[in-house]
C-alpha cells in the first residue's frame, strides 16, 4: 500500500517529464523512484536499452516457464496423487531439449551482445576527438582538434553551490561538446584506475595509467548530462562527477574561441587543499586531498 501511494505521488513529475521530452534534454540524472534506466540520448545508449529489453523478455519467459514446471511437479507428484514413485532415470528427448534450447537462447543473446561491443568500441568518421584523463580526484579534458585546449574539472563543494546546481554532480568546468556530432573519446589516467561513465549516453570506459582506451558518443540534443567515476579510486572517489554540456555547433564554436583564451591565460589549477565529503547523515566532513 505504501509503495502504491509513492508510485501515485510520482506520476505528476513523470507527466511533466514526458511533456518536456520534445525540447532540449533535461538534466540527465538519477530520479527518485526511477524504475528503469535513464533515457537514451545517443545511438550507443539506444542499442544498450534495446539489448536490455530483449534480455529482460527472455529471462522473464524462462522464469515463468521454470516456475510453472516447478508448481506442476509439486502438484502432479504429490504423495497422494503419486503413491508409487516413478523409477524413470533416462529420457533422450528431454535431455537433448534441455541441452539444445539453452544453447540456442545463449546464441540469441550473444549475437547482439557482440555486435554492441564492436559498435561502441571505435568511432566511425569522427568529427572531433576528446581526451579524458582521470586524476585523484578530478577530471582533465583536452581538445586535440581545438588547439589542445586543456582544463581540469572539479566538483563544486556542497557549501558553494548556487541555486539550480546539483549536489555532488555539478562541476566548475563542464565538458562542452557539440550535439549531433560523432565524438571520439580517448581515456587514460595519471595515477590509478578510474572509469568514465555517463549513463544516459551509454559511455563507460576505464581510464588506466599507461593506456589509451577509445570509445565514442553522438549526443542527440543539447542539454546537460551527468555521470560519475564508477571505479573505486581512493578516498574521494565519490567526488569525481562528470558534467557534459551539449550545445549547438554555433554555440560550441563560440565557446571554443573563448576557452582558448580562458584556459591558455589561466595559471595551472591545483587541487583544492580541502574538499567537503558528504556523510550519510547529511553532514559534511573536510577531507585532505593527497598532493
Amino acid at each position: 500500500m505504501q509503495y502504491l501511494r509513492r508510485l501515485l505521488a510520482a506520476l505528476p513529475s513523470a507527466t511533466v517529464g514526458l511533456a518536456l521530452s520534445g525540447s532540449a534534454a533535461l538534466a540527465q540524472v538519477p530520479r527518485n523512484w526511477e524504475m528503469g534506466m535513464q533515457a537514451a540520448h545517443s545511438p550507443v545508449k539506444e542499442q544498450i536499452a534495446s539489448l536490455h529489453d530483449m534480455v529482460l523478455v527472455i529471462i522473464t519467459v524462462i522464469t515463468i516457464f521454470v516456475a510453472g514446471l516447478l508448481l506442476y511437479a509439486v502438484w502432479r507428484f504429490d504423495k497422494k496423487r503419486n503413491p508409487v514413485p516413478s523409477r524413470t532415470s533416462h529420457n533422450t528427448l528431454i535431455e537433448i531439449a534441455w541441452t539444445v534450447i539453452p544453447v540456442l537462447i545463449l546464441v540469441v543473446i550473444a549475437i547482439p551482445s557482440f555486435r554492441l561491443v564492436y559498435f561502441e568500441d571505435r568511432a566511425r568518421d569522427a568529427d572531433m576527438t576528446i581526451k579524458v584523463t582521470g586524476h585523484q580526484w578530478y577530471w582533465e579534458y583536452t581538445y586535440p582538434d581545438g588547439n589542445n585546449v586543456d582544463f581540469s574539472s572539479y566538483m563544486i563543494p556542497s557549501d558553494s553551490l548556487k541555486p539550480g546546481q546539483l549536489r555532488l554532480l555539478d562541476v566548475d568546468n563542464p565538458l562542452v561538446l557539440p550535439a549531433g556530432k560523432t565524438i571520439r573519446i580517448l581515456t587514460t589516467s595519471a595515477d590509478v584506475i578510474h572509469s568514465f561513465f555517463i549513463p544516459s549516453l551509454g559511455v563507460q570506459r576505464y581510464a588506466i595509467p599507461g593506456r589509451t582506451i577509445e570509445t565514442w558518443v553522438k549526443i542527440d540534443k543539447p542539454g546537460d548530462y551527468y555521470g560519475e567515476c564508477n571505479q573505486i579510486c581512493g578516498t574521494n572517489h565519490s567526488q569525481m562527477p562528470i558534467s557534459i554540456h551539449a550545445v549547438t555547433d554555433t554555440e560550441f564554436t563560440a565557446w571554443l574561441a573563448t576557452a582558448k583564451t580562458k584556459f591558455s591565460d589561466a595559471a595551472p589549477v591545483s587541487p583544492p587543499a580541502t574538499l567537503a565529503v558528504a556523510k550519510d547523515d547529511g553532514r559534511t566532513d573536510v577531507a585532505q586531498i593527497q598532493q
